[in-house]
């Protein structure tokens, strides 16, 4: 079946996020899985997106790249999953949104690379240290059921993902408030049909 939206994904990367928040709007989508080596860095993967990264989407004609911000562009081009905030629910929604695509995602790659800014260096990193930007997060998804309120939105697709990715492989601690919010977003029936499907698909990448 031939739609009007394409997932460019590998299952082995940030697709997964994508995948997932596709799952949560219902809407039909084709799939086309990209290897590493060869066809991500094609010419033709290239005009999608320069980066050579996925996940990347096409819309009607247009390129969405950055899973936060895929995230967030299906929420809006799908209405009908209401998976925007509410008036009430924006500035939570916006801060966490950015808040995991930027200070947590560069304190966790810091941490896993070995790099600790010095007291100095905290000045200009936007997540100040890695305990800073970790504890800040940890208050936050206790606060709600949801990181915007009581209501799930595509900001939890995106930093719930993030929250699973991340303790899976000991990148950040298990407390009880984000181990109780990740609980939450893993019964989601989109969530199990996208682990499903991305699963399904690693399977195939081994067997190739």
């Amino acid at each position: 079946m031939t739609t009007e939206l394409t997932l460019y994904t590998n299952p082995h990367s940030r697709g997964r996020i994508a995948r997932w928040m596709l799952e949560e709007t219902g809407a039909a989508y084709d799939t086309v899985i990209l290897d590493y080596g060869t066809t991500m860095v094609a010419p033709e993967y290239r005009a999608i997106n320069p980066m050579m990264k996925v996940p990347a989407i096409v819309h009607r004609g247009q390129i969405v790249t950055e899973t936060a911000a895929i995230c967030a562009y299906l929420a809006e081009a799908f209405p009908d999953a209401e998976l925007t905030p509410l008036p009430e629910e924006r500035a939570d929604y916006y801060r966490w949104l950015f808040f995991a695509a930027g200070p947590l995602e560069a304190a966790i790659t810091n941490r896993a690379l070995n790099v600790t800014p010095t007291a100095e260096q905290q000045r200009i990193a936007g997540y100040g240290d890695f305990d800073r930007a970790v504890g800040v997060v940890d208050q936050a998804v206790a606060r709600h059921p949801y990181i915007a309120g009581e209501r799930f939105t595509a900001a939890d697709v995106y930093l719930g993902s993030q929250l699973m990715w991340f303790t899976q492989f000991g990148l950040i601690p298990r407390s009880d408030a984000i181990m109780a919010y990740i609980g939450r977003l893993a019964e989601r029936p989109a969530h199990a049909r996208a682990t499903a499907l991305d699963d399904g698909k690693v399977e195939e990448v081994i067997a190739d």
